[in-house]
């Protein structure tokens, strides 16, 4: 059986699966395998995201040596903005997989064809950061968004954690209460206020701020007025971002992905923001996860299907649909 290499690159950990190559062919326990890994590291110097890939598809083949994969489907993240060599790492998991077609992207379009099934349309991923795309999956490409945490990532984990500190740490000087449950379960989390400027220091400063969004989220269940103020703006800004990626050419189809949209107010200002900023677009459930999308990439690379190299999106080495 011909199969194919997925793999999903975060900065939290790294998944990979073994597939057949056909989506029509029936897989059975035996057929998907899979790994998991350490996620990509960014530091002040950039990011190992590239040989956290390589790493993956060189063990890849030594655990399932009889199974040479026919491509390899790639989504990560800091790929477009933090690996500078592409055709470099293009080249090296040509040849760590053994001379299969490779296609890599940013994580973005691996969420978009897990999300939407491998159709055109909008999808925005929301974790630590969030980042909407909107496309034909041919000459059609808009991103909006995924700019980092200190200008962007509106309505991401990152987001809503700085919006919390910045409610509890009012209530910490006296200027307001309404940011009191809020102080404490981010006291709770990350120690005294005065500590918390050292977040500023940590490479890993957006997942740290990212894990205060739970929190959030959880006081917002119960009612706390604070908290869900922040949790519905947040996806109200996911709304916007996510309307603003269905630009003409692109059907008016939509998803949002991700585990903040599975939080009910989060999940219900997004859907009602954007069907007051796009009342004709068709708001679908999520269909799959970006590692599901990365079986999709995978296999339109071997079948000779994958979208063309969209720098600042995807890179890939097999011929474009019409190619």
């Amino acid at each position: 059986m011909s199969t194919v290499l997925a793999i999903d690159v975060g900065g939290t950990g790294a998944r990979l699966r073994l597939a057949p190559a056909r989506s029509e062919e029936p897989a059975s326990a035996d057929d998907v395998r899979t790994l998991t890994a350490d996620g990509a590291r960014v530091g002040r110097t950039g990011s190992d995201v590239a040989a956290v890939v390589v790493d993956l598809v060189r063990r890849a083949r030594d655990r399932w040596p009889d199974d040479p994969p026919a491509a390899v489907g790639v989504g990560a993240t800091g790929l477009a903005s933090l690996v500078d060599d592409h055709d470099g790492l293009l080249r090296d998991l040509v040849a760590a997989s053994g001379r299969a077609r490779v296609a890599v992207a940013a994580d973005a379009v691996t969420a978009h064809l897990g999300a939407l099934g491998g159709e055109p349309g909008a999808v925005i991923a929301v974790g630590t950061g969030a980042i909407a795309l909107g496309t034909d999956l041919d000459r059609r490409w808009t991103r909006v968004g995924g700019w980092g945490h200190l200008y962007d990532d509106r309505g991401s984990g990152t987001w809503i954690g700085i919006a919390a500190l910045q409610a509890a740490i009012r209530a910490h000087d006296g200027v307001g209460e309404a940011g009191r449950a809020l102080l404490a379960a981010a006291t709770d989390r990350l120690g005294a206020p005065p500590t918390w400027t050292r977040l500023l220091t940590l490479d890993d400063r957006a997942g740290v701020l990212a894990s205060l969004a739970p929190d959030v989220v959880a006081l917002a269940d119960a009612g706390d007025p604070a908290a869900s103020g922040i949790v519905h703006r947040a996806g109200q800004l996911a709304a916007e971002s996510l309307a603003a990626a269905l630009v003409d050419g692109i059907p008016r189809v939509a998803a949002a992905t991700g585990g903040l949209t599975a939080a009910p107010r989060y999940a219900e200002a997004l859907a009602a923001e954007l069907a007051r900023l796009a009342p004709d677009a068709d708001l679908r459930p999520s269909r799959g996860n970006p590692l599901d999308g990365a079986v999709e990439l995978a296999r339109r690379a071997a079948a000779g299907r994958a979208p063309a190299t969209r720098p600042g999106l995807l890179w890939s080495t097999a011929p474009a649909a019409g190619g």
